[in-house]
């Protein structure tokens, strides 16, 4: 295999290829422990909790996003305006916009207690609780929604990691609440017995620690930027909140679309039926946060290429991106839809093998709608969030309504709960969100579509050769499934670096890796 010779780099580029290898490492490290801690923990669960008691977990999290949509939509906006003040090297904006950020959220989370206590204290109300486990999903939402919103606010602090591109910082403060998270909770389960109450504050124990981390980082890394309410700027207010507040319209949408799923299984079929929805949810979770690690490698490239005024670069680059993006989670989309009743088998046992059609429903339009998240940074790097907002948001309300219709008119159950998602989220994502970015960047209007299909093809292929090799062999124990798994993964890797990838992608991509790596794949 011949490496390609690499594009010839500016100086931001040269920046980001130095910086590159640390941050795909930190994220590789991030990526596999999140999948083992993610794949562990679910049959222990099970195991500790029952079934019932396990779709409480996700259903809090859930709920959560709702909770706290405002402080997450306008960290968004802040993402936005403090990457561009800092690689302007604007020090003196760049206060003003972290210190207007940290007092307003600080001002909006004090309001947004009381809320949280009223939701926690109506959650046996509202939901499928099993018996005699009320006050301890109480304090489990508790201890989520409290960690959620304290890791909201020091995102003040990790937002000056993401615009330096110092992702393998940001993602030691991830790793630190998620390794701590799970400890507390292994810990109190063996120490006083399994109880929701104890995961509750474990999440907060993670949250507390990792927020205390992201601020010693922070400072290293930007010394420039200083807390004081002197630097609150009432005009700095204006343009968060401007585009914070369509930030708030995609937030809702996007909750409507990927975390309303639970709450309507668990209000309309019982905390049983939930459960069985979370654990083939689970690997979703899994594949969204691998693919959400791998954009957030190119959104502070995006940012930077539009702050220093490089549109032939950006556009160039994005168009790689989705690209790269769509063959890289093809990978795991398909060895999971092909292999699901075999790793149902070896995760969580041979009783739970009959939601292998709900998980590969789940998981089989994610070639699509994973393909196309690069393109979400062009819309906050340009402040186009207006029209890609009010989208979502109707779109959101579509799967709302056509979930509960399917699940209740047709007789499919929460089946119908996964089709309605799957159908309106792929809706979006390839008539509108390929077609918006072409617009914004001026560029033709197939340009973001042609790119989605290698992808898509790739894992519909691994999806069919998964299912062949697991109807050929038996693959009900771990050793021969993975085998079976890493097999497909070598013979697809090679062919995709020879055959699938452009001379411009191959020299991209080997131009920022490690010198010694480079050398070897020459």
């Amino acid at each position: 295999m011949a490496l390609n010779s690499p594009p010839k780099k500016d100086t931001t580029n040269s920046r980001f290829a130095a910086q590159l290898p640390l941050n795909l490492a930190a994220n590789i490290a991030y990526f596999l422990v999140n999948v083992v801690i993610g794949v562990l923990l679910v049959p222990y669960f099970i195991s500790t909790l029952g079934v019932a008691a396990y779709g409480l977990i996700p259903l809090a999290t859930s709920i959560t996003g709702y909770v706290a949509i405002v402080v997450q939509s306008l960290n968004s906006a802040v993402t936005r305006f403090l990457t561009v003040d800092l690689q302007r090297d604007d020090f003196a904006a760049a206060n003003r916009t972290f210190n207007t950020a940290l007092f307003g959220l600080s001002a909006i989370i004090l309001l947004m207690v009381p809320v949280v206590l009223v939701v926690a204290w109506f959650v046996p109300t509202i939901f499928s609780i099993p018996a005699g486990q009320e006050n301890d999903a109480v304090l489990l939402f508790l201890g989520v929604s409290a960690a959620f919103i304290i890791r909201s606010w020091s995102g003040n602090f990790t937002v000056q990691l993401f615009a330096y591109n110092r992702l393998d910082l940001q993602n030691l403060v991830n790793l630190t609440n998620v390794l701590v998270q799970t400890g507390f909770i292994v810990l109190f389960f063996v120490l006083l017995g399994p109880n929701l109450a104890f995961i509750g504050g474990a999440y907060l124990a993670g949250a507390i620690i990792a927020s205390g981390v992201s601020i010693v980082l922070a400072r290293r890394v930007s010394p420039n930027l200083y807390v004081s309410i002197r630097s609150f700027d009432r005009r700095r207010v204006r343009d968060l909140c401007g585009m914070g507040w369509w930030s708030v319209v995609d937030q809702i949408g996007s909750l409507l679309f990927l975390q309303i799923d639970l709450i309507v299984v668990n209000l309309f079929f019982g905390a049983t039926s939930a459960g069985e929805y979370a654990i083939a949810l689970q690997w979703v979770v899994l594949l969204r946060a691998i693919s959400g690690v791998l954009a957030g490698v190119l959104t502070p490239m995006f940012l930077t290429y539009y702050a220093k005024g490089e549109i032939e670069t950006l556009i160039r680059v994005s168009k790689s991106a989705v690209k790269l993006m769509g063959l890289a989670m093809a990978l795991p989309i398909g060895l999971v839809c092909g292999f699901a009743p075999q790793l149902l088998t070896v995760w969580v046992g041979p009783d739970l093998v009959f939601l292998a059609p709900l998980m590969i429903l789940l998981t089989m339009h994610l070639a699509v709608n994973l393909a196309v998240l690069p393109l979400f940074s062009i819309e906050v790097a340009y402040n186009r969030v207006r029209v890609p907002g009010i989208v979502t948001l109707f779109g959101g309300i579509g799967n709302f309504t056509l979930a509960i219709s399917l699940a209740l008119f047709t007789g499919w159950g929460y089946y119908g709960v996964a089709v309605a998602g799957a159908i309106v989220l792929t809706l979006k994502n390839t008539l509108f969100t390929p077609l918006y970015s072409t617009r914004i960047l001026g560029v033709g209007v197939h340009t973001f579509t042609r790119s989605m299909l290698p992808g898509i093809g790739a894992a519909i292929l691994l999806g069919v050769l998964a299912t062949v090799l697991g109807t050929l062999f038996s693959l009900t124990a771990l050793i021969p499934l993975t085998i079976a798994g890493g097999s497909l993964a070598l013979g697809y890797l090679l062919l995709v670096w020879r055959f699938g990838l452009s001379s411009f992608e191959r020299g991209l991509f080997g131009s920022y890796l490690p010198e010694n790596l480079r050398r070897f794949l020459q």
